[in-house]
């Protein structure tokens, strides 16, 4: 499905843009300048993920970076070019939920539960302990 999602940004001339970028851009237009820190922690993903993501936008003139308040922190600015997509983005936002919302329709248990479900079960126990808990390797002596 992300392929596709990102297919339809090149078809609206947006080569480049990936869906990883949309909570970032959303974050940002929603709250306004926002820490890298702050941004991974309201779209729920590692500050390694967000730096990254963050990085791309940069590459794709979609954001700045200034100096925060601790020289090691980054102040994240959403770029003139981004503001201009914004309204773009959005239509095509609200097109990809509904899509979203289509498909859920069609299947038999709501993908989007399955999701939730899943995170939620991945919080209370993490994947890397599950492994752990079931790995032979682990159990042994050194």
């Amino acid at each position: 499905m992300e392929s596709a999602v990102a297919a339809g940004y090149t078809d609206l001339g947006l080569d480049g843009f990936r869906p990883r970028f949309t909570p970032i851009i959303g974050t940002l237009a929603a709250s306004g300048p926002s820490s890298i820190r702050d941004l991974a922690q309201v779209t729920g993903v590692t500050h390694s993920a967000a730096s990254q993501t963050v990085a791309q936008l940069v590459k794709q003139e979609l954001v700045i970076l200034t100096p925060g308040q601790d020289a090691r922190q980054r102040i994240v600015h959403l770029t003139p070019k981004a503001k201009w997509l914004l309204p773009i983005l959005q239509a095509e936002w609200a097109a990809t939920t509904a899509a979203a919302t289509e498909l859920e329709a069609e299947l038999s248990f709501p993908l989007s539960r399955l999701i939730d479900e899943a995170l939620d079960a991945l919080q209370r126990r993490p994947m890397r302990q599950r492994i752990a808990d079931v790995s032979p390797a682990r159990r042994l002596e050194p």
